[in-house]
């Protein structure tokens, strides 16, 4: 074995996926999970687990320092409508949330990164072991985007690193060189279900990395699901940012979007 490696885990397929990865390459895992985001079955994957509550920052750091961990990983989101009702602060997150001046999503992980590494706990890349998740540049789909689709994704690719360098998300959705959704604290899969309503049919989807986003975590993801939610919403364009998006499920991901005639887009940088 090549030693541990501690997992701070959210929700989703992610940390099971690390976990996963991780031991294939010969790490023993200890993961801490968080109750009601992490789903449990990730208990099967890893060496040791610690379970707390969203919000018990130095809980967290005491699990992780006892498991003889070294290196981390921060893996999977937490719901960010749980932010609002359902967190637990112990007194070092309190103390590290009075120090922050803004509360975006980014400046509250720099801010955990770096109390981890004051604490001798090295944070590494999620795609550590992870790379050949990373979206390829390129059409993913047997079929291109029209030259209208072209022109949205131009435009929606603009607007989505616009939203990006506020912090305020990831994706928007877009028709007819008009932004029909942003998204904000719901997620990616509610703002693609509310741009199909506005939109009606035909809509492009742009998901990107923030400008300036710290990608050792909260890495844009797409997978699956994704694709039954634009089914859902009549979206007819994905697109992402190659080397900087992981696709969950990718065959399968492929090879619905070609069966619904949705087409998926990964560029690099426009």
């Amino acid at each position: 074995m090549r030693g541990n490696i501690g997992l701070i885990a959210g929700n989703g397929k992610f940390p099971i996926i690390f976990a996963q990865a991780a031991q294939e390459q010969g790490y023993r895992v200890f993961a801490v999970a968080h109750k009601g985001e992490t789903d449990p079955i990730l208990e099967q994957y890893v060496s040791g687990i610690e379970w707390i509550k969203v919000g018990q920052l130095g809980k967290l750091i005491k699990a992780l320092k006892q498991a003889g961990v070294k290196d981390v990983v921060l893996a999977g989101g937490i719901t960010r409508k749980r932010l609002f009702k359902e967190v637990f602060p112990d007194l070092k997150a309190l103390s590290l949330l009075a120090r922050l001046k803004h509360k975006t999503d980014d400046a509250a992980l720099r801010a955990v990164a770096e109390e981890l590494e004051k604490e001798g706990l090295m944070v590494r890349p999620s795609t550590l072991f992870l790379n050949s998740l990373l979206a390829q540049e390129g059409c993913l789909t047997q079929k291109g985007p029209s030259k209208e689709e072209q022109v949205d994704i131009m435009f929606g690719w603009r607007m989505a690193k616009a939203i990006g360098e506020l912090d305020i998300g990831q994706c928007v959705v877009v028709k007819g060189q008009t932004v029909v959704a942003v998204e904000a604290v719901e997620g990616t899969d509610e703002t693609i279900k509310r741009g199909g309503e506005l939109a009606k049919d035909g809509a492009v989807v742009v998901k990107v990395s923030k400008p300036n986003q710290d990608l050792r975590f909260d890495v844009p993801a797409v997978g699956l699901k994704t694709i039954y939610t634009m089914i859902e919403a009549r979206a007819k364009v994905l697109v992402i940012e190659a080397g900087k998006t992981l696709m969950f499920d990718k065959e399968e991901m492929i090879a619905l979007a070609n069966k619904e005639g949705i087409k998926i887009v990964s560029l690099k940088g426009i």
